[in-house]
C-alpha cells in the first residue's frame, strides 16, 4: 500500500526526499516517514538524513533511493573515449 507507492515513485523519479514522495503521493509525511523505517529495515530501500537550505532556512529530511536498483540506460549515442 503505502510503501508499494513509495517503491513505485522511487523507481520512476529516483532519489527523492520524504517531502517530495509525500507531496507526489498525497500521504502525510509521518506516514511517508514510517512506511520509509519499514522499507530500511527491510533492506528494499537506503536513505540518509540531509539537510537542505531553502532561503536561509534549513529543511531537515530523509533522503531514499532503492537499493541495488539502477535504471535502464537512456537511449541514444553514446560517447566514444
Amino acid at each position: 500500500m503505502i510503501s508499494t507507492a513509495i517503491l513505485t515513485h522511487l523507481k520512476k523519479h529516483g532519489q527523492l526526499l520524504d517531502s517530495e514522495i509525500s507531496a507526489m503521493t498525497r500521504i502525510p509525511l509521518d506516514e511517508i516517514r514510517q512506511a520509509i523505517e519499514d522499507l530500511s529495515r527491510r533492506g528494499e530501500i537506503s536513505r540518509c538524513s540531509v539537510t537542505r537550505y531553502k532561503n536561509g532556512t534549513p529543511i531537515e529530511g530523509v533522503q531514499c533511493r532503492i537499493s541495488g536498483y539502477y535504471p535502464p540506460a537512456a537511449p541514444g549515442r553514446k560517447p566514444t573515449h
